[in-house]
């Protein structure tokens, strides 16, 4: 009977094995977590992370890094140099840690592989190509550095957009990806 008593379980609440089963990978990001805490994740996934997607998020990754060490840069020059104006430094350095957490909760849901992660990941990658035409455009040191920038972003680009990656994140084309 307590056989009995599992299987109505199941009928009443159809949601449980859904998120369970490689179906629902198919669906929303839940089944994502339920594959990452659990030993089902082999058979929820449709095989090793691509080298893409891992790809996109190391661009992500660096990129949060940057943002990071540059706001931590003006934030410490704000308070102990000398800069014109130390509320605009320190804040601005306030903004760019705060900005930095944008690429590098992309890059973790990148790797964990779901969907919403794609959406800041795109934004931050384009979000950086006005800003390394301006280093590009400016003089002296500040040109390899936006070279640098404009060839992490366009890589960035690539590889989300890349359709190894868009599968793996179990996002559909327009018609269904016939």
């Amino acid at each position: 009977m307590s056989s009995d008593k599992k299987r109505p379980r199941p009928a009443n609440a159809p949601e449980p094995p859904e998120s369970t089963t490689p179906a629902g990978s198919d669906g929303s990001g839940g089944s994502d977590r339920s594959g990452e805490s659990g030993g089902s994740d082999g058979s929820a996934d449709p095989g090793p992370r691509p080298g893409r997607l891992t790809g996109a998020a190391a661009v992500c990754a660096v990129e949060a890094l940057a943002l990071a060490v540059w706001g931590v840069y003006l934030l410490v020059m704000g308070l102990l140099g000398r800069p014109d104006s130390p509320q605009q430094a320190e804040m601005g350095g306030l903004t760019l840690i705060a900005l930095g957490v944008i690429p590098l909760l992309a890059a973790r849901g990148l790797l964990l592989r779901r969907s919403w992660s794609r959406g800041p990941a795109l934004i931050t990658q384009i979000m950086a190509l006005p800003v390394a035409y301006t280093l590009l455009t400016s003089t002296g040191g500040l040109i390899p550095a936006g070279i640098a920038l404009a060839a992490l972003a366009v890589t960035g680009l690539v590889l989300i957009v890349n359709p190894t990656t868009t599968e793996a994140l179990g996002i559909r084309g327009p018609a269904g990806g016939a």
